[in-house]
């Protein structure tokens, strides 16, 4: 079972400082903007062992990851108790509560389109060109159906690997070079 740790409880521990905290999303999401301290490890590129053993003498301590809103942070926890770690804890709420609770955030310059929005574009431009196919070849109509398949399995079991995918596109994986200094509200301006 995945411990959490409420926001309200992170308030408190982000006075006190002196633990580690890592985000398991993706270069993009990171960039775009994390809690103060993060230090990003997506989720797809997580090996806990090697995580563990940098940690080095703090690596009894307990670990905090946080992602978007908590969904993948609590996959990542399973990952590390499934590695042997049971000192991982999910931040709950995620980044999204961690703004919301007024914690220090670095916020970098969004360059491009996020990914959740090319998600979108692309898929409304699947079922439009299947749908306008279908004027000229009836089986294109194939095509909206099985995106329109594919986005139900995704918002129902809640996965992510449409993201994961485009996570992985070029214009979206040259972000890992980026990033912001210590600022808190916004970088660059």
């Amino acid at each position: 079972m995945v411990e959490r740790i409420a926001i309200e409880d992170m308030i408190r521990l982000s006075a006190e400082g002196g633990f580690d905290l890592i985000d398991v999303r993706s270069p993009s999401e990171f960039y775009e903007v994390h809690a103060v301290g993060a230090l990003m490890k997506p989720l797809d590129r997580i090996a806990p062992a090697e995580l563990m053993a940098a940690r080095g003498t703090r690596k009894d301590e307990l670990l905090y990851i946080i992602c978007r809103s908590g969904g993948r942070s609590e996959q990542a926890c399973r990952m590390f108790e499934a590695a042997g770690f049971s000192n991982v804890v999910s931040v709950s709420g995620g980044t999204e509560a961690w703004i919301a609770a007024g914690l220090p955030v670095n916020q970098g310059i969004r360059k491009g389109i996020p990914i959740d929005r090319q998600i979108r574009m692309a898929s409304g431009f699947v079922v439009l060109a299947g749908s306008i196919g279908a004027v000229w070849c009836p089986w294109s109509l194939a095509i909206p159906a099985v995106t329109g398949l594919l986005m139900m399995w995704s918002g129902y079991t809640n996965s992510r690997f449409l993201a994961r995918w485009f996570a992985r596109l070029p214009w979206n994986s040259g972000a890992e070079g980026g990033g912001c200094g210590s600022c808190t509200t916004s970088c660059g301006s």
